[in-house]
């Protein structure tokens, strides 16, 4: 499995593809926990919230391609929303991050996707992650649901913990295969997956609690 930090010793075979991708969920679903997890496979149990955005980066290795994601992750509160569009702009990947304990960042959610599909680049690849799916005893949104929006939409969607680091690493990696990398991408396989820990992170933060 690919895991944040690993050496990466085979190189991408000299092609390498870079991708701007962008964070957009309420407050508090967890969106800096996912890519704290993915970028330095950390996990903070209060994490401060984001002010304006934080920018981090990291390296997936699919195949003969480096893949570098340069990571936007942008404040849930609705004042910072106006902001939005300064960051998904021209972004090739978004993830939309919702609690699968909270139906109104559900709600939420789907709005966020709505407004990427009218204002973002048309072949953005957008991918939706229930977030905290280690509180599945406490869910007020189905699986089931959640899966049948993001086919009715054409989204990515998977169940993620950043607290257990469940399908953390995996929606990145989707995402990056999904990406076009100059050639075909058929038969990718699941040889030659790593990470390689490239991530800084910038960005006011202010101390608040309840990112999972």
């Amino acid at each position: 499995a690919a895991r944040p930090g690993a050496a990466n010793n085979a190189g991408g075979g000299g092609r390498i593809a870079q991708f701007k991708l962008v964070l957009l969920g309420e407050s508090a679903v967890g969106k800096s926990s996912l890519v704290l997890r993915f970028v330095k496979g950390q996990f903070h149990e209060f994490q401060e919230s984001t002010i304006g955005a934080a920018f981090l980066t990291q390296t997936v290795v699919l195949d003969d391609t480096t893949v570098k994601f340069e990571i936007w992750d942008t404040a849930g509160q609705e004042r910072y929303h106006s902001l939005a569009p300064m960051y998904y702009r021209g972004a090739q990947a978004a993830i939309v991050v919702y609690d699968i304990t909270n139906a109104d960042t559900f709600t939420r959610a789907k709005s966020w996707v709505r407004e990427l599909q009218r204002q973002a680049r048309p072949d953005i690849v957008i991918a939706l992650a229930g977030n905290k799916s280690d509180l599945g005893s406490i869910r007020s949104v189905e699986y089931e649901e959640a899966n049948a929006y993001a086919e009715e939409n054409g989204l990515l969607f998977l169940e993620t913990s950043a607290k257990h680091a469940n399908n953390v690493n995996e929606i990145f990696l989707a995402i990056a295969r999904k990406l076009p990398r100059d050639q075909d991408q058929a038969s990718s396989g699941n040889s030659g997956r790593r990470l390689e820990e490239t991530g800084t992170e910038s960005g006011n933060k202010m101390g608040q609690c309840c990112n999972r």
